[in-house]
Formats: structure tokens, C-alpha cells, sequence
């Protein structure tokens, strides 16, 4: 890679994620226009690609993906499943037109279907699976890019990038890290920092993969109830444990039995319930005189001076 400047060589994290992701095997078929991109076979027959050009076709892809002015102008397909969000969510951080799912035939050549679409430059994810977006691009002479295994034909490929484009884990970080190689020479961020988009985002999950994880997830909750339970039930017992001999906890049910409440007067009993009838009679004989009683004393105090204005 010495025809690229050094900022732009890959970084031994970047390598490292291309092996976990087995980006660098191939099939044990050899379509004969992808040699160039071949390391070497191993015993069991799978072709190993070089990942060096690898990165080189992934420097110049997004390169050319750059020199377009508009990025809607560039759509991204991808009919197989494993790739289907890998494309969306390239279109979402890149600005680009997604076509994922099923390409509906004359979209780049009919242009009185609804779908018609003029980009200059395609994006496929199998150019076996893409066949008929790759032959509909050549008629109106679209540039393609193409992520290409090792039995993939290249014809009316412009662009091939040699990777493994059958597993969900390298078709999603392929896309990853063209969106980012993007990114970085658009300048919308930095070749310094880490980019804060992980790649699981562009990972395809099944429904069933889905369903499983749910479960789990559940079942982890559930387990990590009956834990805090356990917890909480040792800690009281050694709260027990711990207390001296003759101590004897008070019960909340036994309130008001036996002995007078703290503060009740001669030594009533606060929870029995207390008629008004019975209350009267105490009300009466309060130390305000006249309640409850006929009298002198039972007529409110006049006012002096009233009558003088009112005369």
C-alpha cells in the first residue's frame, strides 16, 4: 500500500477486526477474475484473500464515493438478508439512498415506474444476488461497487472489494467501515478520535436470534431477583443473629394491649373507639361555662354603642 499516504493505511485494530469477522475467507470455488485477490488455499480447500488489497479497494471505493457532490446520488442495494441492514444503516450515517430488499426490475431504466431512480453510482452487496441492478447500471452507464468473494463473477463490476460477503459479521463491518473511511474524507470526523458508532448497529438479526435474546434477557432478570431476594433474606438473619440474648422485638400487632399508650392521659386506651354520645357528656362539663346550658350566661355579650349610631 505504499500508493496511499500513510494516514489512510489500515491500523492493526482495523486488521484485527477483519479476522474476527472472517472477512478474509472466501469459498472453495475460484471464479478466475478474482485470482488477483487470492492469498492462498488452505487444506480444506477455502481460498484465503489478501486482505492488503482488501483495504486498498475499500480506501478507493470510499474515495470514489466522496467525489460526488450529492450524497443521495449514491444508492446502496442489497438483497440478501445479511445485508440488508448493514445498507440501511450505512444510507442513515452516509446520507445515501438505500434499496434494500427486493430490486424491483426497470428501477434504473424505466422511467415511467414509480420507483425509477437515477443515481450515479450503486453500492451492491453480492454481485451474484444484485444481478440484475449490475445489468440495468451497465445500460445507463452506472459505476458499481461490489463487495466480492472468491467465486464472484466481476463483470460490469467497476469496483471490487474482496471480503467474505456470506457472513452477517463481515458483510455488517464491511459496510462499517466504508461508512466511516466516508466520513473521514468528507471530514465530518476525525482520523484521531474513535467513531462512536459500534458496529453491532450494522449487524442482521433473525427474528428467531431476536426471540432467543429476549429470552435471555428475561431469564437474567429473573435470576437477578432471586439473588437480591437471597441477599435480603441472609442480611435479616444475621440482623437476628446479632442481637443479645433476652431481647424480644416488639410487635406491631400488640399495640395498645395491656399497658397505656405513651402520652394518653390517666391511662387511656388510644385504639378504642369513642362514641359521640359519649364525647357529649365531656364537652358539657368544660371549663367554659354556659355550653350546653339555659341562662344569663348563655346570651353572647352586646356590644356597646351600637344603638347610639343606629339612633
Amino acid at each position: 500500500m505504499s500508493q496511499f499516504p500513510p494516514a489512510l493505511h489500515p491500523k492493526e485494530q482495523d486488521i484485527q477486526l477483519l479476522l474476527s469477522a472472517s472477512s478474509h475467507l472466501g469459498t472453495r470455488n475460484l471464479d478466475p477474475q478474482m485470482n488477483r485477490y487470492v492469498w492462498r488455499r488452505r487444506a480444506d480447500g477455502i481460498h484465503v484473500l489478501n486482505l492488503a488489497k482488501t483495504w486498498e479497494k475499500l480506501v478507493l471505493a470510499a474515495r470514489a464515493i466522496v467525489a460526488i457532490e450529492n450524497p443521495a446520488d449514491v444508492a446502496v442495494l442489497s438483497i440478501p438478508q445479511v445485508g440488508q441492514r448493514a445498507a440501511l444503516k450505512y444510507a442513515k450515517f452516509t446520507g445515501a439512498t438505500p434499496l434494500a430488499g427486493r430490486f424491483t426490475p426497470g428501477t434504473f431504466t424505466n422511467q415511467i415506474q414509480e420507483k425509477f431512480n437515477e443515481p450515479r453510482l450503486i453500492v451492491v452487496t453480492d454481485p451474484r444476488d444484485d444481478s440484475q441492478a449490475i445489468a440495468e447500471s451497465a445500460y445507463v452507464n452506472i459505476p458499481v461497487i461490489a463487495f466480492c468473494t472468491s467465486d464472484n463473477c466481476l463483470r460490469n463490476v467497476d469496483i471490487a472489494i474482496p471480503c467474505n460477503n456470506r457472513s452477517t459479521e463481515s458483510v455488517g463491518l464491511m459496510f462499517w467501515l466504508l461508512a466511516r473511511e466516508v466520513l473521514r474524507l468528507r471530514g465530518e470526523i476525525s482520523r484521531d478520535q474513535k467513531w462512536d458508532v459500534m458496529v453491532d448497529l450494522f449487524f442482521w438479526r433473525s427474528v428467531e436470534e431476536q426471540q432467543k435474546m429476549a429470552i435471555a434477557d428475561a431469564q437474567l432478570a429473573r435470576e437477578q431477583a432471586q439473588q437480591g431476594q437471597q441477599i435480603m433474606s441472609e442480611g435479616f438473619n444475621a440482623l437476628e443473629a446479632s442481637q443479645p440474648e433476652g431481647f424480644i422485638a416488639p410487635n406491631n400487632d400488640t399495640w395498645g394491649e395491656g399497658a397505656a399508650q405513651p402520652g394518653a392521659a390517666g391511662g387511656e386506651n388510644w385504639n378504642q373507639e369513642q362514641t359521640w354520645a359519649e364525647a357529649a357528656p365531656q364537652q358539657a362539663t368544660g371549663a367554659v361555662p354556659g355550653w350546653g346550658s339555659s341562662g344569663a350566661n348563655t346570651a353572647a355579650p352586646q356590644t356597646p354603642g351600637w344603638d347610639q349610631f343606629a339612633q
